[in-house]
């Protein structure tokens, strides 16, 4: 992307590590959540950045030193009954101070671009409930349509661990 503010995006490297990481926690901020602590960080920049990716990750620089101002995360998973893939987007996040700039509409486009190029059969996120900013865009803006015959489901490490020490032996 290049537009009168500068701003280009780009896959995110090591080196953009610690940037990434100031990116989340602005979205843990954002979104009023704790954010990650230190063995998190190192996860995710493995995570990201490691010999065996389990995410991609995608930066908006801005200026000539390359500010980091927003970013996105995607994956994919699976649909068995397209038997294509999924692009999976888990995080969109643009910085305060750089919002309505198209930077936020430009990582979307890019998870478009790239699920198209990849032969994937959807793209797919959600959204907070109270994030009706990002809701408008998402519908009005992008023809995506809210899927309210699936209700999300989340287990946390505790909630895993738990259900893994249950004994079914007599279920």
């Amino acid at each position: 992307m290049n537009n009168t503010c500068n701003i280009h995006l780009r896959p995110a490297n090591r080196e953009d590590a610690t940037s990434f990481i100031g990116l989340v926690k602005d979205l843990a901020e954002f979104e009023k959540l704790p954010p990650p602590d230190s063995a998190a960080q190192a996860r995710l920049i493995e995570d990201a950045f490691g010999d065996h990716p389990r995410i991609e990750v995608w930066i908006a620089v801005k200026g000539a030193k390359g500010e980091a101002v927003g970013y996105a995360i995607f994956l994919e998973t699976y649909s068995s009954f397209l038997a294509r893939p999924t692009l999976y987007i888990e995080d969109v996040f643009v910085r305060q101070e750089n919002r309505s700039q198209g930077v936020g509409s430009a990582l979307l486009r890019k998870a478009v671009e790239l699920a198209h190029e990849r032969g994937c059969g959807r793209v797919e996120w959600t959204a907070l409930d109270w994030n009706t900013h990002a809701q408008s865009v998402y519908e009005k803006k992008m023809g995506a349509r809210r899927m309210n015959e699936w209700l999300h489901y989340r287990m946390e490490r505790s909630e895993i661990d738990a259900f893994l020490n249950q004994d079914f032996a007599g279920s």
